[in-house]
């Protein structure tokens, strides 16, 4: 299910957003970027649409995904379920 981001109370945002780029140990190459800006890349990407909040009921957990991801995660949901 996705959660609009501006659905969110803005200091839970900011607190979901740090424990994912946290735990993303995403590599930045040569220069190094603080979690503020890396906060604010995502911020930046969830209001433009790229990045998306989604809840997860199986795995009772909230989690940031590209766009991309997302549509992969609906293809893969809609050609696992039984035909009839």
């Amino acid at each position: 299910m996705l959660i609009p981001y501006q659905q969110i109370d803005p200091t839970t945002l900011v607190t979901l957003i740090e424990h994912y780029v946290l735990r993303e140990g995403t590599d930045y190459g040569d220069s190094e970027v603080t979690t503020e800006q890396k906060v604010a890349q995502v911020k930046a990407q969830l209001q433009s649409g790229e990045a998306l909040i989604v809840f997860s009921e199986l795995h009772e957990s909230v989690n940031i995904v590209s766009k991309a991801q997302f549509q992969a995660m609906q293809s893969e949901d809609y050609q696992s379920e039984p035909i009839y």
